[in-house]
């Protein structure tokens, strides 16, 4: 297994974001397990606290503006499919969390790196702590890109794709297709932030960020579903 240093670094350009606050990204990779070894240490328990409900506001936008049909106990269902522990836990070991993981003394002999319980709730952590580092959009960017296979593998009408869902609307409105812009680029190479526009005749721009052109658009549309008047 390759060191943990080198396993965070390499998590960190996975997740297309390079944490400003390096005490906070070292907090929520941290495991309760590290409080046993003989110092104060602050682990990632209350960082899994708020990443939940990012977690469940990020996944509830997403079923709302994908599907306008959709009753609230069919939304629920959707919802707490994207969110269960399993599906984080599936992120989790995509993003290579476990290896980054800060354990006590024997975690890894005992198997808590690739404990679902464990791989869900650190999941969890660095959701709360990217929301904290980069904000909402940022926080969205990510879930965007790592939950979209079970998004596609909603039962039912299931949601669709952001920029597909928005030129559909547009569409059935008469409207012009949506025009997408590159506002900005920044950040290194090896982790990049977009910051992409999107216009529609009658509506202000909505800018949103995302770690690739592609994502930042989606977000971009995405934020302009969730921000137009009427129903879709």
């Amino acid at each position: 297994m390759k060191p943990r240093a080198e396993a965070a670094a390499e998590l960190e350009r996975r997740i297309g974001h390079t944490f400003q606050d390096r005490e906070l990204y070292e907090r929520a990779l941290t495991h309760a397990s590290t409080a046993g070894m003989g110092k104060p240490v602050r682990h990632n328990q209350r960082l899994e606290f708020l990443g939940d409900r990012v977690l469940n506001l990020l996944a509830a936008e997403r079923v709302m503006a994908m599907d306008a049909v959709a009753r609230e106990g069919e939304m629920s269902r959707r919802v707490a499919a994207l969110v269960n522990g399993r599906t984080c836990a599936r992120v989790a070991r995509e993003i290579g969390l476990g290896p980054a993981l800060k354990l006590g003394e024997g975690g890894t002999k005992i198997g808590l790196r690739d404990s679902d319980n464990v791989l869900g709730d650190a999941c969890e952590a660095l959701m709360a702590a990217i929301y904290i580092d980069a904000g909402l959009p940022r926080a969205r960017a990510f879930f965007n890109q790592f939950w979209s296979g079970e998004i596609e593998h909603l039962g039912g009408a299931g949601p669709k794709d952001p920029k597909t869902a928005l030129q559909e609307w547009a569409q059935a409105r008469s409207l012009p297709l949506p025009a997408y812009r590159i506002v900005s680029r920044t950040g290194p190479d090896h982790a990049p932030t977009f910051a992409v526009g999107v216009s529609l005749d009658g509506f202000p721009e909505e800018v949103a960020e995302g770690p690739s052109r592609q994502d930042a658009e989606k977000a971009a549309a995405l934020a302009m579903l969730l921000n137009r008047e009427g129903p879709p």
